[in-house]
């Protein structure tokens, strides 16, 4: 399995622990940044990870920022892209098992490394599991291709 990995400069070493940490299971992994602790935008992260498992580049991603929030609401605006804050691994296992999820995201001043490992761990591991799950998945599906056609000028100050 291929994964994507990004964060910002206040989750650079957690990124550079987790790349290793995936490496060392036999997974292969594409940084996408950033390359170091200078201060730097968590969005442009997000959004290369979501455009490179939008596109199949990867398989999944993970993204870690200093509370996950910031960098996953950038990877939830590309298009087609679910990303999940999980700050325990039942929450990152039940985001891909019901809701399909791609992207993994947390906090690197919210959760420990043991505790990162095992929510990568949890979500890498489970597989969606479709019925009335996917169901659900279409019904957000629903929402995100009736807003891309919002025109209302309110919306894109």
């Amino acid at each position: 399995m291929k994964i994507g990995i990004g964060s910002d400069h206040a989750a650079f070493a957690m990124k550079e622990e987790i790349r290793a940490y995936l490496e060392e299971k036999g997974y292969e992994v594409t940084d996408y940044g950033t390359y170091s602790a200078a201060r730097c935008d968590y969005p442009v992260y997000g959004e290369k990870v979501a455009l490179a498992v939008r596109s199949g580049e990867v398989d999944r991603g993970v993204l870690i920022c200093g509370t996950g929030v910031g960098i996953s609401l950038a990877a939830n605006k590309v298009r087609g892209i679910r990303a999940a804050v999980c700050s325990e691994p039942y929450t990152a296992a039940m985001a891909r098992r019901h809701n399909n999820a791609q992207i993994i995201a947390f906090g690197a001043r919210v959760v420990g490394i043991d505790t990162a490992k095992m929510i990568v761990d949890a979500f890498l591991q489970a597989e969606f599991e479709g019925g009335r799950h996917a169901e659900r998945v279409a019904l957000i599906s629903g929402i995100e291709e009736r807003e891309s056609q919002e025109q209302d000028p309110r919306f894109f100050r």
